[in-house]
């Protein structure tokens, strides 16, 4: 349990699991976080100040897997419910969640599958869920200051509550189920795929975007440090290495070119995939 030392009572408890240096995964992390506090902190308020001076609970599941081969994908998910409630009022609730997968090397197949599998946990909740959730998912996992798309995208849904709670709840698990659905043959597929140093310099590069992405927009990241989460939770998702290098430019007709010029672009992989891999 955990107090902030601010004038703000918050109080929380929660599990995390890192496995590190594996055969397949460099890194890969589960964390359960389930915090309360007399307000909201200004990353959900500033948004919804209509919750100001409200109490809160936050419950969620988060997990991030940086595979040590550079042709296999860091894959992201999370589920979460937030609740915020004031004395003689209705409480507020929503959830939120998704999924979203990030390569340093593009496979057309690997794409069509991981949004076939989105597709296919949507589709109980009508046709219109899966078009509208993968577009936020482009939009939200976009690097507004580098103009990119952190990966091929995936899910992302917040602030849920209109359908009412079991069929939101419904659709929250239904993300969570697939994820493995998704992931797995991926991984089976490239965790054994020879690569040298070029290789790994250039996921050791991509893998800098990553790091942007969380530490400057992620919605998660703010509200658990100014909530007083556990910092090193908190950061989980990060990769153990990473760099930077100025200016950098994949090569010309290269599978590093190949990556930032065809996959890292909001696209309609069901689409591509009646039409075929680009030649």
């Amino acid at each position: 349990m955990r107090k902030s030392l601010g004038s703000a009572l918050r109080v929380g408890g929660g599990m995390s699991r890192v496995l590190a240096e594996g055969a397949v995964f460099e890194k890969a992390g589960v964390n359960f976080s389930h915090v309360r506090g007399d307000s909201l902190p200004g990353s959900a308020t500033a948004v919804r100040p209509q919750l100001a001076g409200r109490s809160f609970q936050a419950m969620g599941v988060s997990l991030v897997i940086h595979p040590k081969n550079p042709y296999a994908p860091t894959a992201h998910a999370n589920v979460r419910l937030f609740v915020a409630e004031q004395p003689g009022k209705d409480p507020i609730w929503w959830m939120g969640g998704g999924f979203d997968l990030t390569p340093y090397y593009g496979f057309f197949d690997d794409a069509v599958h991981w949004h076939q599998t989105a597709a296919a946990a949507c589709e109980p909740f009508g046709p219109e869920v899966y078009p509208r959730y993968k577009a936020w998912c482009d939009e939200y996992f976009h690097l507004k200051h580098r103009n990119e798309p952190r990966g091929v995208g995936g899910l992302f849904f917040d602030d849920l509550n209109e359908w009412g709670f079991d069929k939101t709840f419904a659709f929250m698990r239904s993300v969570g189920d697939h994820f493995l659905e998704g992931y797995v043959p991926i991984v089976e597929r490239r965790k054994g795929a020879s690569y040298g140093e070029r290789e790994r310099q250039w996921q050791l590069y991509r893998r800098g975007r990553y790091v942007e992405f969380n530490l400057v927009y992620d919605r998660g990241t703010l509200f658990g440090l100014q909530s007083n989460g556990r910092t090193e939770s908190i950061l989980m998702s990060l990769p153990p290495l990473v760099r930077w290098e100025y200016g950098h430019k994949a090569e010309p007709d290269t599978p590093e070119a190949q990556l930032t010029d065809y996959f890292l672009a909001p696209r309609d992989w069901l689409s591509a995939a009646k039409d075929g891999a680009p030649s």
